[in-house]
């Protein structure tokens, strides 16, 4: 290695690093051009003057230098923290009536638990960066491969990666142990797909296996910058003076593994953040819940009424101070109340109440919602069995905890229809071959169409039905050979052969149709060789050049033989393309193009002579589409060398560009892909997930509007919305389609200019004349029809138009369902948007795939199904379930009682601090607004943070109104959320006037009382005797209150209300005592020796509350919430269940007897249960009934040590 040659006398690899040589051959290098790189493999030298990136990563956000300053400016960007800041400083200046502990422990503490936090995760992420880095890979350095960690790793070096380790870089495929140099990826890491990839590297550096032939490898690869995109690469290789274009197949990203193969060789590209899989490592869009961001208007409202109350204070601060009140000597020692200058002792006056008034605002509530907030993701919705997929093993995943409370808002909810609604289990069902239909089974959606319709169906069982994975067809026409009896066995010849070859199946086992294993990209394509395999065309073996398939009956009933097929050319699929294409040729030489593709495109590119087919085969994909079957069209052409030879020059002038290369890969597949014959169509079944419509129907009774917006055809996508209850025979249905009559006549003309007007204006035609029907059917007296829209992907475009997007809007939001088919990626998150910014609703998308991630991005909250289709879609999501019905837990019992929980604590918050404040304004007036303080400093910091801290929490996390399963049961109380309910002006309004109430009754009680009061000693009470005993009747009046607005009071809640004001009685005691030099000392002994003391103890927390008992009363009474209905119709019945359990009866299932289990282990139970889910053992559990030993969680373990054992009952309910 002539890289290597000038520094492998200083290469020590015990050293920790790996210098390069000074030694460089500018003659070599050139300038590195802005479009694309220039990497120079086996030459460290020539690389180092381009500067590329190390092969070391960091995903921290600090480190030692910058965790202080960039924590707390992250920390200051909170305006509630960066106002404390202010306040903070301000208490230091001569104006502050408070001393600087009063603002700065609060804020101190509330800094430090939130910097701990980010220091702890920061940790994490630096021991997983460290892990990572110190990885070890085998690298070749003078003809032997050394091994050093991924971290030394830099570009154009020669690397081994043996089976199942991690790619450590993007690496230009070279060789591999494996014949024809393939080699087996896995991409779980990238994308979440499990099924192996194969790559190929070029026929020119298949020999590079061992070190000796590496070391002698000398190219340069011409490649584009690094860029994010996963399945894109454009590049040319230069060896020998020879440039051979290079494409995804030649290259292994990194946090790929090797699979099926010994080892591979292969040259770093992309090193460290330059890689593709790092450049994708970005953070999902921020997301805001509505509820905290009309928290940030009550705090502005806070803020507005704090600075009332300082003017009001300043201005009487002006114009008390007077030289009639000479003996108080204003103005001979201070200037603040001088009362020759009264705008200065106004201005002076508003900076010190600022100080004095400053608790109103409530510095712990941030950080206490966050910390509810993560402890319902982490212990409640993550651990909730209910949402717990046995078959996939998966649980529930809260990937953020940010919008724990709008999962109890949500309005409008998108979906995908496919792997969502859908199982994305494919089996291949029906088929249409040269104009004649196959297959005899009945779907789910014929039979509830039937149903629909009056019409019984019984469903029986062929004797001739074949079931295999993938595949469930019932017709013996087609199957063991009978095919060659038919009127058509060439075109059935055909047919399966372009099941057969058209794919980019891998195969992996055993060679014989009952063990060998398919790996596909998708569960069609499976299901499509599949079905090639049980017609008696067994494709059994793939290399990167041929295909071999085991034929049977060809040529004579009985005859088996193996057919080797030649891939030429793979034009692949693409959301654009939708088709895919193979140029192969026979044994015999023919040259044969096989396409297979959605019907539309296939349509566009067929020769002459497929009229009568193509009507035959649109009718019969119109009535797959009706039984809710996926339809695929499949096509072929014969190739004349010549032209096959032509073409091919171009094919690879494409591949080779560095620029534009699927733009040009695209145009010259054009080329070829015309004057098809068209062959026929299949029909692929996907059925509905288990308990799909019971949840659409639940949710459209929780007042939540469901849109499918959806790929497939709109006859599939009415059926299969008829199937899950989305759309029934009640609803008024508007269909706007471009599939009409008129719009096929202007269509066929070819005039794309006259094609979209036409198109626009019928559209909007249709619009404007649904839009008037909907407005009458609905201000149609004596009735409440519900209605449906269905939109097609071609007038959506029109639709989404911004001259017709009003018109839409208005249109779909009067109608209870609306199903969009045919729609693109870029369509679904665009009417997402629409109805998020348009309509100001809150909404959710759920999808399971890569072309379901914008809509859940641009959706207030995005669900991601971890189904078939890799994991784009949950990594890009804030929710991640197993199945579309899990909906109903997350947002009817999770999401309503984390809405209720949230509303309780931060109008809480407001309360307790507005009255806290409001005692300290009344005081103000008794001492001629001069910023005296009422309250001692440490009563005034610890008010927050210890004495009223801890009962809000155990609110925040146990709190319910009813239980899991009424929840259920009356999805119509989940429409208070969608109102907003709790969270109004009229409800903080409310508590406004409470605390004004309360407040007033604390301070007047007290101070009016105590006037004519004495201690035991016959003195008379002072100031801070006065002020404890306020403090005292405050905290627990406060802490009592929260009992009274919850529903659910466990033991928790009463040892957090009764730890808080007994932590508040020994504080005072032991304050009382230590500081004898301050006017508090022994303050509490001197109340507690009186009886007035206890008498104001009791008396003012029951005057203080009696308007709120009152209140609630009425309230329950008159005007109660649904809610409350519910609670009184089920106030005799007790919550034994909980919402993590399934209810237990006499005949157990598996699934019933492991949730019983469960109920075993040592929890809280009340009337109104707050632990509502499981153990934190549940991992254990669940592995042992499948056999497999797991230790229990030390936390666990100790938890259950702790606990005494106690005899339980069970009753069967």
């Amino acid at each position: 290695m002539a890289g290597w040659k000038g520094s492998r006398s200083r290469y020590t690899p015990m050293d920790g690093r790996i210098p390069s040589s000074r030694t460089i051959q500018l003659g070599r290098v050139q300038p590195q051009a802005p479009g694309h790189r220039t990497v120079f493999c086996n030459d460290r030298d020539s690389n180092a003057l381009c500067n590329f990136k190390g092969n070391s990563i960091s995903t921290t956000k600090y480190n030692i230098l910058t965790f202080l300053p960039k924590g707390l400016y992250e920390q200051f960007r909170r305006v509630a923290n960066f106002y404390f800041l202010l306040i903070s400083l301000l208490s230091f200046t001569p104006v502050s009536p408070v001393s600087p502990i009063t603002n700065v422990l609060p804020l101190s503490i509330v800094l430090f638990v939130s910097l701990v936090k980010e220091a702890f995760e920061d940790w994490k992420r630096f021991q997983n960066d460290m892990a990572i880095n110190n990885s070890s890979i085998d690298l070749l350095i003078d003809q032997r491969w050394e091994t050093i960690p991924w971290k030394l790793l830099q570009v154009g070096d020669i690397v081994r990666v043996k089976q199942d380790e991690f790619f450590p870089a993007d690496l230009l495929f070279l060789a591999s142990t494996n014949p024809d140099g393939v080699c087996y990826i896995e991409t779980a890491n990238l994308d979440g797909e499990t099924n192996l990839k194969i790559r190929k590297a070029l026929e020119k550096t298949w020999d590079y296996v061992t070190p000796e032939k590496a070391s002698d490898f000398k190219g340069e690869v011409e490649c584009e910058q690094p860029n994010n995109s996963l399945y894109t690469f454009t590049g040319n290789m230069i060896i020998q003076k020879q440039t051979l274009p290079l494409s995804p197949n030649q290259i292994l990203l990194r946090g790929c593994s090797l699979r099926n193969t010994e080892f591979i060789v292969g040259t770093v590209i992309f090193t460290g953040h330059e890689t593709k899989v790092m450049m994708n490592s970005m953070n999902v869009p921020s997301k805001r819940s509505t509820l905290e961001r009309k928290l940030d208007k009550i705090i502005l409202t806070l803020f507005c009424l704090l600075f009332s109350m300082c003017v009001v204070g300043a201005i009487g601060s002006a114009v008390f101070v007077n030289f009639e009140y000479y003996y108080l000597a204003l103005g001979w020692e201070d200037t603040q109340f001088d009362p020759n200058s009264r705008a200065s002792v106004a201005a002076l006056g508003i900076f010190t109440l600022i100080t004095l008034y400053s608790p109103i605002i409530p510095i712990s509530l941030y950080v206490s919602v966050e910390m509810i907030k993560f402890i319902q993701c982490t212990q409640f919705i993550n651990n909730d069995l209910h949402m717990y997929h046995v078959e996939s093993n998966t649980p529930a995943s809260a990937r953020t905890s940010n919008l724990n409370e709008e999962l109890g808002q949500i309005e409008y909810i998108f979906s995908d229809k496919t792997g969502t609604l859908t199982r994305n289990l494919m089996e291949f069902f029906k088929c249409s071959i040269g104009g004649e239909a196959y297959g005899m089974g009945v779907t789910e959606i014929e039979i509830g169409g039937a149903q629909r319709s009056g019409v019984k169906v019984e469903v029986r069982e062929s004797s001739n039905a074949i079931r295999d994975k993938g595949f469930n067809f019932d017709d013996a026409r087609l199957m063991r050979g009978a095919w060659r009896n038919e009127p058509n066995p060439d075109m059935c010849k055909e047919f399966f052969r372009c099941l057969a070859i058209c794919h980019t199946v891998l195969t992996e086992g055993d060679e014989s149709p009952e063990k060998i294993k398919y790996q596909a990209a998708s569960p069609d394509e499976a299901a499509l060789v599949t079905a090639a395999k049980n017609f008696g065309f067994f494709f059994y073996r793939r290399t990167p050049t041929m295909i071999y398939v085991r034929e049977s009956n060809v040529e004579k009933m009985g005859k088996i033989q193996d057919v080797s097929y030649e891939i030429l050319n793979v034009l692949e699929f693409n959301s654009t393309r939708k088709r895919q294409s193979v140029v192969c040729r026979y044994p015999d030489g023919r040259l044969v193009l096989y396409c297979k593709g959605a019907d539309t495109v296939i349509y566009e590119r067929l020769g002459e002579g497929n009229d009568d087919i193509k009507k035959i085969s649109r009718e019969y994909m119109e009535q797959y589409g009706s039984a809710g079957l996926r339809t695929l069209c499949l096509a072929y052409r014969n190739l004349n060398p010549d032209i096959y030879e032509s073409w091919n020059e171009k094919f690879i002038q494409a591949k080779s560009s560095l620029r534009d290369r699927e733009k040009k890969l695209d145009e010259v597949a054009e080329l070829i892909e015309k004057d098809l014959m068209l062959i026929g169509c299949t029909a692929i079944e996907d059925k509905l997930q288990e308990g799909v419509p019971s949840c659409i129907e639940t949710l459209s009774r929780a007042g939540i509007k469901i849109w499918v917006l959806t790929g497939d055809k709109m006859e599939t996508a009415i059926n299969i919305a008829y199937a899950c209850k989305l759309i029934n025979n009640e609803m008024k249905q508007f269909i706007i389609s471009s599939e009409t009559d008129a719009i096929r006549e202007v269509e066929n003309k070819g005039d794309q200019v006259e094609i979209e007007r036409f198109i626009k204006d019928t559209v909007k035609d249709q619009l404007k004349n649904s839009s008037e029907e909907a407005r009458r059917y609905l201000q149609t007296p004596g009735s409440s029809p519900k209605l449906a829209l269905v939109i097609d992907g071609k007038c959506l475009m029109y639709a989404l138009d911004p001259s017709l997007r009003v018109t839409l809007l208005n249109l779909s939001l009067n109608c209870s369902s609306v199903v969009c088919c045919r729609v693109s990626p870029l369509q679904k998150a665009q009417v997402t948007r629409l109805v998020r910014k348009g309509a100001q609703r809150i909404t959710l998308s759920i999808g399971d795939g890569a072309n379901d991630v914008g809509m859940i991005q641009a959706a207030h909250v995005g669900v991601g199904i971890s189904g078939l289709e890799g994991m784009q879609a949950v990594m890009a999501s804030d929710f991640a379930i197993a199945q579309f019905s899990f909906l109903t837990d997350l947002l009817l019992v999770h999401g309503r009682w984390s809405y209720l929980r949230i509303c309780k604590v931060v109008t809480y918050f407001f309360y307790k601090n507005l009255t806290f404040t409001l005692t300290q304004f009344w005081y103000t007036f008794h001492t001629g607004f001069s910023g005296q303080r009422f309250y001692d400093d440490w009563f005034q910091s610890l008010y927050n943070v210890i004495f009223t801290a801890l009962p809000v929490i155990f609110v925040g996390l146990l709190e319910k109104d009813v239980s899991a399963s009424l929840s259920k049961k009356y999805p119509e109380l989940y429409m208070e959320g969608i109102r907003n309910s709790y969270f109004k002006w009229r409800i903080v309004g409310t508590l406004a006037c409470f605390s004004l109430y309360q407040s007033i009754v604390v301070y007047t009680f007290v101070t009016s009382s105590s006037s004519k009061s004495v201690a035991a000693s016959g003195k008379m009470f002072g100031h801070w005797d006065i002020s404890t005993l306020a403090f005292t009747c405050l905290v627990i009046t406060v802490n009592l209150r929260l009992l009274m607005q919850c529903n659910t009071i466990t033991r928790w809640h009463r040892i957090s209300v009764g730890g808080s004001i007994l932590l508040w009685f020994i504080f005072i005691f032991v304050y009382s005592l230590v500081l004898p030099t301050k006017g508090i000392f022994y303050v509490i002994y001197v109340l507690m020796s009186t009886l007035y003391f206890y008498i104001t103890l009791l008396l003012v927390p029951i005057i203080a509350l009696l308007a709120d008992f009152l209140y609630q009363g009425f309230q329950r009474w008159f005007f109660p919430y649904d809610y409350q209905i519910v609670q009184e119709i089920h106030r005799h019945e007790p919550d034994n269940s909980s919402a993590g359990l399934l209810e237990i009866g006499n005949n157990l299932t598996p699934e019933e007897a492991r949730s019983y289990a469960f109920a075993q282990l040592p929890r809280q139970s009340s009337k109104h249960t707050g632990f509502a889910f499981d153990s934190p053992g549940y991992e254990s559990f669940f592995a042992s009934q499948h056999g497999v030993h797991a230790p229990q969680k030390p936390w666990d373990v100790a938890r259950r040590a702790s606990m005494k054992s106690r005899s339980k009952s069970h009753r069967n309910t």
